[in-house]
């Protein structure tokens, strides 16, 4: 009779749920785990450090959509990967992290690498255990995947002490799995769908704000549908980006363009905003929302105890995405809906504006580079294909703001948790999950030494992607705040400039230092040709200040117009905002 360890159940589980890959750091309490998986032929990446680890994991789900699973060791392999466990749970990505765990037997001994694991996770993760009984390793697998995946997604946590993972058992003892996971998710009632195709119908200026819910769900195509045959524009978020084309009057990356002050002259606000599987936060507005106090705001979201979180709404509908976007679909199609045309055409020339926000940067051709000329460069080169990875502070921004997403899935941005450092390890996820893709990570000099060891992951399990660094020498975000509030003063936010092109090198990647404009498009041309990870660092303007710093600040655009006053003026420092003219502006 067959006996098996417990490494080859929690393999048989997840390959049985379509799970191929697995990121991770080798040590000893999770060698059955590798063992397992290496010979079921499982992709296994394995990183320098567990947060690049549980990052990948995080990046993979967000890029496919599906399931991410990273496996670390116990103790420090814990407290490293925490910070992608916070993030992916802060966005609600499925991901589950396999742990060690020192040996029951010597518990209260002072084991090796022996923590309380399980208490600092569960404030993180959606559902965490340990389990106890090596029979039961595969049923626990299961659970595990039910729960990071059904519902609201989030990051889960299993971990299996050394005693209990090594153990061999007579497979027949082995308690497997079998139906574990829903085949139809939670559809809504006819007459809340009848209820929003009215408020829909009657709304003259109507938006809808999608967020990780619809990308989770599946729902791009029908959330595209949806809005064609509505003719109602699209906001996504990060997650969302691209399940709607942004190069259509339909499809908008980021909210909060339709509150610009053109939109505000030539059209007004929006007077009803559907919010799908998007949760009001920080991508909102936070307290000082986008959403406008008047308009009707209808809610869409898997968990009922989302509805109504930070404003009130006038129709919450609980439900799967896709499930409620098809149901709307189908009871679009049979009316007859209002024309869009002036609220479609005010916002795509808003977006248009915004675009050509810095003329004068897109002719200098002396350096330093203008961040704007950078991201634009960077932008006009990308296939509707082609992955973005954004990373950094302001560096992120700029991209962000720069690029057009047409595919879902290929937009990697940053979340709630606002964490640096994810680009390296989003960017292999990404080429691993897309090998046909290009993929640019965009960073900023800060971010990329996160996890910059993880160029020499990329080296050896060959992931090539292009990272473009926007180096000002500096944690730019954080300086430029500091400059503001401290009359010009910076305390610990300096960098200096370092060669990480030439570090990049010594790992085997193809490096260049671009400090002209022109250099840019060539440069990023032969880094794609090359077939290697590359890194391209830019070096930038440092004094150019981005639009959502001073958004953040509480300032506007007149801050920065001031500050180029000054610099005419053979000043140097940003000009000094105290409190009170914070609060003002």
């Amino acid at each position: 009779m067959a006996r098996l360890h417990g490494g080859e159940m929690v393999a048989r589980v997840l390959r049985d749920v379509g799970v191929r890959e697995l990121f991770t750091l080798q040590g000893g309490h999770i060698d059955p785990i590798l063992e397992a998986c290496d010979r079921f032929g499982f992709r296994i990446i394995d990183t320098r450090h567990e947060q690049a680890a549980a990052h990948m994991a995080e990046g993979w789900a967000r890029t496919t959509g599906r399931l991410g699973v990273c496996a670390v060791t116990a103790g420090p392999g814990i407290t490293d990967a925490i910070t992608g466990i916070a993030n992916a749970y802060l966005d609600a990505v499925p991901m589950l992290v396999l742990a060690g765990r020192s040996p029951l037997a010597d518990e209260d001994l002072l084991p090796l690498q022996g923590m309380p694991q399980l208490e600092m996770v569960r404030p993180i993760t959606k559902w965490a255990r340990t389990v106890c009984q090596a029979p039961r390793i595969a049923e626990y697998v299961a659970m595990a995947v039910r729960q990071a995946t059904t519902g609201r997604p989030g990051p889960v946590y299993l971990e299996v002490p050394i005693d209990v993972l090594f153990a061999s058992v007579e497979e027949e003892q082995v308690a497997w799995p079998a139906g574990y996971l829903p085949e139809h998710p939670p559809a809504p009632r006819p007459e809340a769908v009848e209820a929003a195709l009215e408020m829909l119908q009657r709304a003259e200026r109507p938006v809808v704000l999608a967020g990780g819910g619809v990308w989770f769900a599946g729902a791009a195509d029908e959330l595209r549908q949806f809005a064609e045959i509505t003719q109602t524009p699209v906001f996504m978020n990060p997650k969302a980006r691209g399940c709607v084309p942004e190069d259509t009057p339909l499809g908008y990356g980021g909210f909060g363009l339709f509150s610009s002050s053109r939109v505000q002259r030539e059209a007004g606000p929006p007077d009803l905003v559907v919010l799908m599987g998007a949760r009001p936060g920080l991508f909102t507005g936070g307290r000082r929302s986008v959403i406008p106090a008047e308009a009707k705001v209808i809610q869409v979201d898997i968990e009922g105890e989302e509805i109504g979180r930070g404003r009130s709404v006038d129709l919450g509908i609980q439900g799967d995405c896709r499930e409620v976007l098809r149901q709307l679909v189908d009871g679009a199609r049979s009316r007859r809906w209002p024309d869009r045309s002036h609220w479609l055409r005010t916002l795509d020339e808003a977006r248009r504006s915004r675009q050509r926000a810095f003329p004068e940067a897109l002719q200098q051709e002396t350096p330093p580079i203008h961040p704007f000329r950078l991201a634009h460069e960077l932008a006009q080169r990308l296939g509707p294909e082609d992955v973005v990875v954004a990373d950094g502070g302001e560096a992120a921004e700029w991209i962000a703001a720069a690029a057009t997403m047409r595919l879902p899935g290929r937009f990697l941005g940053h979340g709630y948790l606002g964490c640096l450092g994810t680009g390296l390890p989003f960017a292999m996820a990404a080429k691993l999950a897309r090998p046909e893709a290009r993929v640019l990570l965009v960073t900023g000099d800060g971010s990329v030494g996160l996890n910059f060891a993880e160029f020499e992951t990329a080296v050896r399990h060959r992931l090539p992607f292009v990272c473009v660094i926007f180096n000002d020498k500096a944690w730019g975000m954080s300086r430029h705040a500091q400059q503001i509030l401290f009359q010009g003063r910076t305390i610990a936010s300096e960098l200096g400039l370092v060669h990480y092109e030439r570090a990049a090198a010594g790992f085997g990647c193809h490096g260049e230092l671009i400090e002209r404009p022109q250099e840019i498009g060539p440069a990023l041309e032969r880094a794609f040709a090359t077939g290697l990870p590359a890194c391209l660092n830019v070096l930038i303007d440092p004094e150019v200040v981005s639009p959502v710093t001073l958004s953040l600040m509480g300032l506007s655009a007149k801050a920065q117009r001031e500050k180029e006053k000054a610099e005419g003026e053979g000043k140097t420092t940003l000009p000094y905002y105290g409190q009170r003219e914070l609060q003002e502006r």
